[in-house]
């Protein structure tokens, strides 16, 4: 078991698979290897040039358990593209497990299709993410090694790599989402399991195309969220009663995620996991504390209980499609105006407090300033897309 394990973190493996798919390092005499590339002719005209990530001083590896990233080895190097269906499809793939997609996502489902199912794909991303967060940080396995694995992104290349939060954040969302309607709408079982397979199957396998993570890093994932959602799964109808929770409910939710984020594992240098994973929790809390507030005082109705089963899926339509992208819009608009106006805001106190220089960007990384301004905006955010939103949607005649 000990060899087999070992076997699914070697870096090889995700390498040969970036080659059959057409995916090689600049300098990569990679198609005669395997037989997976095409003729070096057609090559021509299809660089796409990457910087280094990192470099130290020195070439010894760096102590402490710190990730490859860092190291002189761990570079984006220039890479080749001789397959741009998989190259676009994963690449794609990949960015449905990012903020750009969540931020998508979740509030078009709260606005569009049913809080219920919102409410609990929100709570269960939250809790899976937090695992996942943590865990890279209490474990420190390094990424893929750069060469001989070819790496896509530049961002996250400082964190460490086991287990790969996109594989846990993809099997959340689908199968908490397949779950929770197969009881509310009726629809054949086995295109919502294909879907959910798809769905997740493709966001795993772009990690390893992408570079980021070894084949262990995606089932490791995968297998700790299979064991969240048994875990908790029967707890899922206290998510359903959050917002008819005490009055000391919103302190609750503020005070523990709160603490958790700045309690989180200090690293040995800085990277945003802990930026990331305050943005989740932070998020998490305001969306419960949205629902608590609209139970609380009224102001919009409550989504309806989980049974009986809906018959049938309403057909879309031109009127449908032209309203659900209106709700979006004004949705997705007013969230960026809240998240600019209490950044700023939050940060122009953060500064003035500890005395920080305006224009210093690396104040932002600081632990008293980042946690703070990240929780307060992204809690914010929170209680826009659940609470003022459809608040928006009604005074417009859109609900």
């Amino acid at each position: 078991m000990a060899e087999l394990l070992w076997s699914l973190q070697d870096s090889q493996i995700v390498a040969r698979f970036q080659r059959r798919c057409g995916l090689f390092p600049a300098l990569d005499e990679g198609p005669q290897e395997n037989g997976a590339g095409v003729p070096q002719d057609a090559t021509r005209g299809s660089e796409i040039g990457h910087r280094p990530a990192a470099n130290v001083k020195g070439g010894a590896e760096p102590p402490n358990g710190l990730r490859r990233a860092a190291s002189p080895q761990a570079y984006v190097q220039k890479y080749i593209v001789k397959n741009y269906f998989y190259y676009y499809l994963f690449r794609f793939s990949a960015a449905l497990g990012q903020e750009v997609f969540y931020i998508t996502f979740l509030p078009f489902t709260h606005w569009n299709i049913d809080p219920y199912l919102s409410r609990r794909l929100v709570m269960i991303w939250v809790l899976v993410m937090y695992v996942g967060q943590v865990t890279k940080d209490i474990l420190k396995w390094p990424r893929p090694s750069s060469p001989p694995v070819v790496k896509l992104e530049k961002r996250v290349i400082a964190e460490f790599g086991m287990p790969s939060t996109h594989a846990m954040a993809a099997t959340a969302i689908s199968f908490t989402l397949l779950i929770s309607t197969m009881d509310r709408y009726q629809y054949p079982f086995a295109l919502g399991l294909t879907m959910a397979v798809v769905f997740s199957g493709l966001v795993c396998l772009s990690r390893l195309y992408t570079g980021m993570h070894t084949v262990l890093d995606v089932l490791g994932g995968v297998l700790i969220t299979v064991f969240l959602i048994v875990l908790t799964y029967p707890a899922w109808t206290l998510i359903d009663c959050l917002d008819s929770a005490s009055p000391l409910f919103p302190v609750c939710v503020l005070v523990v995620p709160f603490f958790l984020c700045y309690n989180y594992p200090v690293s040995d240098y800085y990277s945003p996991t802990r930026a990331d994973t305050t943005t989740i929790l932070a998020a998490g809390a305001g969306v419960a504390i949205g629902f608590w507030i609209n139970h609380f005082f009224q102001l919009v109705s409550k989504p309806a209980e989980s049974l009986p089963v809906i018959q049938n899926i309403p057909p879309l339509t031109t009127d449908m499609l032209v309203l659900g992208l209106t709700k979006f819009i004004v949705g997705i608009v007013l969230i960026l105006l809240v998240r600019q106006l209490v950044q700023n805001l939050s940060l122009q106190v953060l500064y003035s407090w500890f005395k920080v220089v305006t224009r210093n960007k690396e104040a932002r990384r600081r632990l008293e300033i980042e946690v703070p301004y990240k929780f307060v905006t992204y809690t914010s955010v929170g209680i826009c897309a659940t609470t003022f939103v459809p608040m928006l949607h009604r005074f417009l005649g859109l609900l």
